[in-house]
């Protein structure tokens, strides 16, 4: 999908029903319990353990009791509350001009908004970038979707950003604020910010469930060698001259982010939630199938 001024909410939904919700549907076959959780917290029954079950559902009263492993069964839930904490911050901006950072962010958000609101389920939207911009309340149907899509598509020229650096620990304090029963919480960002977000992410995913969709570029972590060059923090606006056909330069671009992207892998697993990262050269499809199994496989 190529954003441009011709493109309305309402076109760019559909792009993404056709070119990727429909074939989601084929590849999952309708089952996107693996991609939003949705198990109820309401206790329906005990019963044994059997070979396959999730650990985390063992209850150790029962089983001190009847000396031997008893199992919870959640009744499930048929309406799933979603929210949607999409990054609207500088640096969202990096990457190809057909197809950066911000452009995958809005094609996710259409198809995870458009899923859920077709199964029946409620989704809300905190969009963010130095401090919180909009707050949408949870609502049913496609003309949620399209709200959403619409703030997320406005102008980035009419944004002031205030010079300030993205601090993801706001909107996840925000979610914690406006979260009342188990939700899901899709926390969509490249996971530039201020310290100090891993704790109210670590809260926000005890009481939710929370997936965490990093949105990369590869030259993030390798510049093409194109020689003397400026190269801008998205962030910050701040300037400096670098030589990319020097390859000790290259090595230690390269270090730096392999490094900062272990920690932000280590952080997450830390705060009790998987990151998920999804490329801007990357097909979207295969993308959110490969969430979906992974988030399947840490279940069972």
């Amino acid at each position: 999908m190529v954003r441009s001024p011709t493109l309305t909410p309402e076109r760019v939904l559909r792009l993404v029903e056709w070119r990727v919700i429909r074939r989601l549907d084929g590849r999952l076959q309708g089952d996107y319990r693996s991609l939003f959780r949705g198990p109820g917290i309401d206790v329906a029954d005990l019963r044994e353990y059997q070979a396959g079950d999730d650990l985390r559902h063992i209850d150790w009263n029962v089983t001190a009791r009847m000396d031997a492993p008893h199992v919870r069964k959640y009744l499930e839930d048929r309406e799933v509350t979603a929210w949607l904490l999409l990054d609207r911050s500088p640096s969202m901006r990096f990457g190809p001009v057909e197809r950066h950072k911000a452009v995958v962010t809005t094609e996710i958000a259409a198809t995870l908004a458009q899923l859920l609101s077709r199964g029946g389920n409620r989704v809300g939207a905190i969009l963010f970038d130095a401090q919180i911009e909009q707050t949408v309340p949870p609502g049913h149907g496609r003309n949620q979707v399209l709200r959403i899509l619409s703030l997320l598509m406005q102008d980035d020229a009419k944004r002031a950003d205030g010079g300030r650096t993205t601090d993801l620990a706001v909107p996840l304090r925000a979610a914690l604020g406006v979260t009342r029963r188990r939700s899901l919480v899709v926390v969509v960002s490249d996971f530039l910010s201020e310290p100090g977000w891993e704790r109210p992410l670590a809260l926000l995913a005890q009481k939710h469930d929370v997936v965490a969709v990093q949105v990369v570029d590869r030259r993030e972590f390798e510049l093409p060698a194109a020689g003397m060059m400026y190269v801008e923090d998205a962030e910050t606006g701040e300037q400096i001259f670098v030589d990319t056909d020097d390859p000790a330069f290259q090595r230690r671009l390269r270090a730096a982010a392999d490094e900062r992207q272990a920690g932000l892998v280590e952080a997450c697993r830390r705060a009790g939630t998987e990151l998920f990262p999804v490329s801007t050269d990357e097909d979207l499809v295969r993308a959110l199938a490969r969430i979906s199994l992974l988030r399947s496989r840490g279940r069972r």
